[in-house]
């Protein structure tokens, strides 16, 4: 597949772009959901119209978004499909890193985003069953190393091209040291097993990626880190998955108020305290918002890795899920009864965005990180 993309410029030619593949993945949103199967068309959308090179630099044929343009892409998608936007999320999130690496001079990363963008390679991640601690192990031998385990929740894993995950070498402890490397789909030892059957993100088809003494060339490990510790490639990636797949469930609580607000706006007399829950949903959606684009002010376009610029991402994240459950909420107390049924967006947007609390860090483990920062600073 070669693809010559036009670049863009301005946030409204974006989000006009992922408003047309999100109308276009609402088609049959509902089919995937009840199905828990891959939104195919989604993607198909997005190759055709070259969105996978969303954050590709134009020299290397991309779109060349930037990390703002980005999240407002993945909020406006997200507002039609939940699943095509969190599934997606994962790409463009890995995209993004290996911008960041080619900024930084990082060998390869070139490669891979004119593959990227050329060829329409799909990047996933294990990234959120392994964190700092995973239980795939990684053996030493001639050129590279064997890779061996199970890898749950891994996002769009039908329709992707080269998973990025890490593995243990050594006994897993303080001693051990994390490997974290691409993988191929297509490398012998690959499998899926379904068993994405679950409340919300039915689409995405997240499902196991199972690793039978997988070959990983010493040329595709990316980087290394201490075992248990958040450092290194995975600080990296925390860095940028944090404001897109926040971007993601606002943009999910988004389409629900609109639905909502559709909903009161045709009856000649709205429920009794509508207007003010109206009111209040789109105010915490502006302010979540503006936290999200706001903590991108603040860390710059190509930051530096480290706890600071981590803390204020997820901060921004934490904020962004919570209000988007509690907006989710307002709409179905608007909308009525209406939104019980299955076939209301309301009742899948509900459950949709009860998946952004589970991604890392939790909200309460990233109120405890930061409240350690603060602690450990005032101490000197």
């Amino acid at each position: 597949m070669t693809t010559t993309l036009q670049p863009l410029s301005t946030d409204e030619q974006f989000v006009a772009m992922a408003a047309n593949i999100g109308r276009r993945a609402a088609e049959t949103d509902a089919q995937h959901d009840r199905d828990a199967s891959f939104v195919a068309e989604a993607y198909e959308a997005m190759r055709e119209s070259g969105y996978l090179g969303l954050a590709v630099p134009v020299e290397f044929g991309g779109l060349g978004a930037t990390w703002r343009q980005v999240v407002l892409a993945q909020h406006e998608l997200a507002r039609w499909s939940g699943s095509a936007a969190l599934a997606s999320a994962m790409h463009q999130y890995l995209t993004l890193v290996q911008r960041w690496r080619h900024h930084n001079g990082a060998a390869g990363a070139d490669a891979v985003l004119r593959r990227v963008a050329g060829e329409g390679i799909v990047l996933a991640t294990s990234g959120g069953s392994d964190w700092v601690s995973p239980t795939t192990t990684a053996v030493e031998v001639d050129d590279g190393y064997l890779f061996t385990g199970r890898k749950s929740f891994c996002s769009q894993a039908p329709g992707a091209t080269v998973l990025a995950t890490s593995a243990v070498l050594g006994e897993p402890g303080p001693k051990a040291e994390v490997l974290h490397a691409s993988v191929p789909f297509s490398s012998p030892g690959v499998s899926l097993v379904d068993t994405w059957d679950t409340l919300g993100m039915r689409g995405t088809a997240s499902q196991d990626v199972v690793l039978e003494d997988v070959f990983v060339p010493a040329d595709r490990v990316l980087g290394r880190r201490p075992y248990g510790v958040l450092s290194g490639p995975l600080l990296v990636a925390v860095l940028h998955f944090a404001p897109v797949i926040a971007g993601v469930y606002l943009g999910i609580a988004q389409g629900a108020f609109d639905e909502a607000l559709r909903l009161a706006a045709a009856k000649a007399q709205p429920s009794p305290g509508a207007a003010r829950q109206l009111g209040e949903m789109h105010s915490r959606l502006r302010v979540a918002r503006w936290g999200v684009l706001g903590s991108l002010d603040e860390v710059g376009e190509y930051p530096a890795p480290d706890m600071t610029a981590v803390r204020t991402v997820l901060l921004a994240k934490r904020h962004a899920v919570l209000e988007a459950v509690a907006v989710t909420d307002l709409a179905l107390q608007v909308a009525g009864g209406p939104a019980f049924y299955r076939r209301s967006p309301l009742e899948r947007a509900y459950r949709d965005v009860r998946g952004g609390p589970f991604h890392p860090m939790t909200p309460e483990a990233t109120l405890a990180d930061v409240g350690e920062g603060v602690l450990a600073a005032a101490r000197g």
